[in-house]
């Protein structure tokens, strides 16, 4: 069960955002593939505002992860463009952030290939037009059960 729709503008990448954010209260692991420039931060800042967060969102493409807890969940945003070899994610104790209940957004996953856990959803972001085609594949029943819940959230 694929779920796709198109987004025009930034504004309606966070509003997308803080809709994917109600399927995620559960945490889970996100990947978000798409080119630079795609909107992959910026759909990850209305994940983050549909969760309650307030605050700037920066891309962490120096830090690599950027933490932000809330009270029920903790969140981590990773960017692993930077990343010339997996095994760099080793020696960061990159296991350590993907315990259960956590929320984990990726982007530019494959640069961790076989050290990152198998995600619920990966969510691939286009050029369309002049906005973005978003479409969010499920690879695990939790990642099944998000994409049913957005899929009627976004219905209209």
């Amino acid at each position: 069960m694929l779920f796709e729709k198109e987004v025009f503008g930034e504004e309606s990448m966070e509003l997308f955002g803080e809709n994917l954010s109600a399927s995620l209260k559960s945490g889970g692991v996100v990947y978000l593939d798409g080119n630079l420039g795609m909107g992959k931060t910026t759909l990850v800042r209305g994940i983050l505002r549909g969760l309650g967060y307030i605050g700037p969102v920066k891309s962490p493409t120096y830090t690599i992860v950027e933490p932000y807890e809330f009270e029920n969940q903790d969140v981590f945003h990773f960017d692993l463009y930077r990343i010339s070899n997996p095994e760099e994610l080793e020696y960061m104790g990159i296991r350590d952030y993907f315990k259960d209940g956590a929320l984990c957004l990726v982007e530019w996953a494959e640069m961790g290939e076989g050290v990152l856990p198998k995600p619920d959803l990966v969510v691939h972001l286009e050029l369309v037009r002049h906005g973005r085609s978003v479409s969010i594949e499920p690879k695990t029943s939790y990642g099944v059960e998000a994409v049913a819940q957005i899929s009627q959230r976004l219905a209209s």
